[in-house]
């Protein structure tokens, strides 16, 4: 098997475990995605795996797709990720326990909307590496934040009472891992010393679900525990970086092996 990696980073953690576990008895071939779809030269892969965002990746993707290559994920996939407008309606539309949000052209939009409610969550509308992500108590910190962000669209979501944790949820194919982040958005109060030890019952299921819904096949899902220990789904992201976690490489070896096979079959 051929397996291709579209990514500029090919030496990041997942990617170099993932492509040294394919090298047993496989090629693996790595396209920069700079170039677009100029890059899909020659004949493709039996599969790629999408490491990347940019709007040269997608292209290239989606040329590869269009040559009947499998992606994973795909270009479409990939960018319904990256629209949090999108995103929530998608989410919610299907049912899904994701936090309500409000779009709006820009911050000062923002600041004189009417009936806001603090504290609130911004964010920026396009998820991208560094994009805002704020918890705002009250008009002033918004003011802060103008300088900087003042030309982003941007979206809102209510501040959910939680745990004080976030629940980084991680999927490969049909595989779970699952880790613990101290949430950016507490007030240091909010969160106890150490936070649960294990995912709660029913959120691995949820974590697939979302994966049904957004047709994805290597994701992120944050959850939050609201007050009654509910989850409530407030960010999805394509093909993150799953840092230490153990079987995670092996996962997306088989994944990426699965898919190429069903492709040539």
């Amino acid at each position: 098997m051929r397996i291709g990696l579209i990514t500029p980073d090919p030496g990041h953690p997942l990617l170099a475990a993932t492509a040294a576990l394919l090298a047993e008895g496989h090629a693996v071939d790595v396209l920069h995605p700079g170039a677009g779809a100029a890059a899909a030269v020659g004949a493709p892969a039996d599969v790629y795996l999408l490491k990347a965002r940019t709007p040269e990746a997608l292209e290239l993707a989606r040329a590869l797709e269009g040559r009947g290559a499998p992606v994973l994920n795909s270009a479409a996939a990939t960018e319904r990720c990256q629209d949090r407008t999108g995103m929530a309606g998608l989410a919610l539309g299907a049912g899904l326990p994701f936090a309500a949000t409000r779009t709006f052209g820009s911050l000062a939009e923002l600041e004189s909307a009417p009936g806001l409610r603090w504290p609130l969550v911004v964010k920026s509308r396009h998820s991208r590496k560094d994009d805002l992500v704020a918890r705002l108590d009250g008009p002033g910190r918004l003011r802060e934040l103008a300088p900087r962000w003042a030309g982003e669209p941007v979206v809102t979501q209510a501040f959910a009472p939680n745990s004080g944790w976030d629940h980084k949820l991680w999927v490969v194919g049909d595989e779970v891992f699952s880790g613990l982040r101290r949430s950016e958005l507490a007030a240091p109060a909010d969160a106890p010393a150490g936070g649960p030890d294990r995912l709660p019952d029913g959120w691995a299921a949820l974590a697939l679900r979302v994966g049904e819904v957004f047709g994805l096949d290597v994701y992120g899902v944050d959850v939050i525990a609201t007050g009654d220990g509910a989850p409530l789904i407030v960010d999805v992201n394509a093909f993150p970086g799953i840092r230490g976690q153990a079987g995670a490489p092996e996962a997306l070896a088989a994944l990426a092996l699965r898919r190429a096979a069903a492709s040539a079959s």
